[in-house]
C-alpha cells in the first residue's frame, strides 16, 4: 500500500494572509504610513526576538503575558529569547542601547509588525497577529497624550470605520497609585473567595489589574469599587483634566471609564482604547495605549516621560469587512494587455513588457497561453484598455496590432512608434 502524504496545514494558532484580503492589509498599511508622515513618525523595526528579561522587567512578572502568554526559547549558547507580545520594549530598548535621547525631542517614532502570544486562539485572535504602533519618547506635556489618541482615531476614520468611541482614564502614578491600591485591596479583601482564579492571584501580585477581568461574576463586584480617578494626586489631576479638555477642543467623542487599567503594568496616568459601535463586533478595542512615564527608568536610562499606543491589524481589517468598507484592489491595475502567438512573437513580446514597464505603463499578459482568444478573455476580464497583439507575421513586418478593447476596433501600428501610441491613447 503507498503510503498516504502528509498534508501539512498552519500551526494552531496561526494564519496565512490570502491574496483577497491583501487589499484590505495595504489599505491599512498605507494610511498609518501617510498619517506617520503627517504627524511627523519615523518608522523604527526592532527584532522580532529579545532577550527574555526585556518582557519580564518591564510587563510585569504577574501579568498574564509573561505569567502564560510568551514564546521563549533557549538558544543553542543558552541565552532564553522571547518572541516579542509587543511593541514598545523593543523600542524603548532601541532608544536606551542607541542612544536616542541625542536626537531633537520628543522623539516620535512608528513601526508595523507581527507579535506573538501563546494564548488560546479564539475569534479574532491569534497566536501571531500583527500590531501597528505609534510612540512619543522625551515629553511629558498632556497635549502629547490627546495629539496621539487624534492620531489613533484619525487612522480608523480615515479606513471609513463607524461609530467610534475613545473609552480614557487615569490610573495615577508611583506617587498616587499605592494609596489606591491599598483602597482597592480593602475593598476586595471580604470578596475575594468569590473571585475567579486569576483574580485572587492578581489580588495578591497586581491589585489594579482586578478592574480589567471580563469574568462575569466579578464584574458584579468591580461595578462598586473604587474609581481611581477619586485618588489621583495633584500632578495627576491636573494632568488627565488637561487632556480632556485637549480631546473636547477636537471635538473627539471620548467617555470616562474608571475601570479603564490596561494589562501591562509598565502604564501611568492616561491610559485609553478606541472602540467601534459594539453591534457590529464582538471583539476587543481597535487601538489601546498610554502614558509610560517610568519605562525607560525601569530599564536603566535616565527618567524620559513617554506616551504609546498599538492597534490590531486582524481585527480593524475584520471589522472593515463587517462594515463592507470598500477598498481599491492592491497592485496596479493594467491598463495594456500584451497578446502573441508563437515563439517569435513570444520573444518579442518579452522585450516589449519590460519597455512598457520601464516606461512606468505597467501592462499584463498570459504568456503562457497559446490562444489570442484565451487571451483576449484575460484582457477582458482584468478591464484593459489597449491590447498590443502581434503574431509570427507582425513580427517579421516589424508591425504590431493596437486594439481598443471597448470598441474592438483594430489598428496596425510600426513596432518603433507603438510606446508613444499608446502614451498618446491613454491619455486621452
Amino acid at each position: 500500500m503507498p503510503k498516504t502524504a502528509q498534508i501539512f496545514q498552519t500551526p494552531k494558532g496561526f494564519h496565512d494572509i490570502l491574496p483577497q484580503d491583501q487589499k484590505y492589509w495595504e489599505r491599512l498599511r498605507k494610511v498609518v504610513r501617510t498619517l506617520a508622515a503627517e504627524y511627523g513618525f519615523k518608522r523604527i523595526d526592532s527584532p522580532i526576538a529579545e532577550d527574555s528579561g526585556l518582557f519580564s522587567k518591564t510587563l510585569g512578572l504577574s501579568s498574564d503575558i509573561v505569567e502564560k502568554q510568551t514564546f521563549t526559547f533557549k538558544t543553542k549558547g543558552g541565552d532564553s529569547l522571547t518572541l516579542r507580545p509587543e511593541g514598545t520594549a523593543g523600542v524603548m530598548r532601541a532608544y536606551i542601547e542607541h542612544g536616542l535621547s541625542v536626537m531633537p525631542q520628543p522623539l516620535k517614532l512608528f513601526y508595523f509588525g507581527p507579535m506573538f502570544r501563546y494564548e488560546q486562539p479564539q475569534s479574532g485572535r491569534y497566536r501571531q497577529f500583527y500590531q501597528f504602533g505609534f510612540e512619543v519618547i522625551g515629553e511629558s506635556d498632556p497635549v502629547i497624550d490627546a495629539q496621539l489618541i487624534k492620531v489613533f482615531y484619525n487612522i480608523y476614520s480615515e479606513l471609513g470605520i463607524k461609530g467610534l468611541t475613545v473609552q480614557i482614564n487615569s490610573i495615577g502614578c508611583k506617587v498616587c497609585r499605592p494609596g489606591y491600591r491599598s483602597l482597592l485591596k480593602d475593598y476586595y479583601r471580604n470578596r475575594v473567595k468569590k473571585l475567579c482564579s486569576d483574580c485572587r492571584r492578581r489580588f495578591k501580585e497586581n491589585p489594579l489589574r482586578l478592574l480589567d477581568c471580563k469574568d462575569e461574576k466579578c464584574q458584579l463586584f468591580k461595578s462598586q469599587a473604587p474609581h481611581t480617578v477619586d485618588h489621583l494626586c495633584k500632578e495627576c489631576h491636573d494632568h488627565f483634566k488637561s487632556v480632556l479638555e485637549f480631546l473636547d477642543e477636537l471635538e473627539l467623542p471620548y467617555n470616562l471609564n474608571p475601570f479603564l487599567v490596561r494589562g501591562l503594568d509598565y502604564y501611568t496616568k492616561t491610559v485609553f482604547e478606541i472602540w467601534p459601535d459594539s453591534a457590529q463586533t464582538q471583539v476587543a478595542a481597535l487601538g489601546a495605549g498610554g502614558r509610560f512615564d517610568d519605562f525607560i527608568e525601569v530599564l536603566g536610562g535616565k527618567s524620559t516621560p513617554a506616551m504609546g499606543a498599538a492597534g490590531g491589524v486582524e481585527r480593524t481589517v475584520n471589522l472593515m469587512k463587517v462594515q463592507e468598507i470598500k477598498v481599491p484592489s492592491a497592485g496596479i491595475r493594467p491598463k495594456i494587455f500584451l497578446i502573441q502567438l508563437g515563439d517569435r512573437a513570444k520573444k518579442k513580446s518579452l522585450v516589449l513588457f519590460e519597455e512598457f514597464r520601464k516606461a512606468g505603463l505597467a501592462p499584463a499578459e498570459a504568456f503562457s497561453k497559446q490562444s489570442i482568444k484565451a487571451q483576449l478573455r484575460i484582457a477582458d476580464k482584468i478591464g484593459t484598455q489597449i491590447s498590443l497583439i502581434l503574431g509570427q507575421k507582425e513580427v517579421m513586418d516589424g508591425n504590431i496590432i493596437l486594439r481598443e478593447m471597448s470598441s474592438g476596433v483594430q489598428e496596425i501600428i510600426p513596432l518603433e512608434k507603438i510606446l508613444n501610441e499608446v502614451k498618446k491613447r491613454l491619455k486621452k
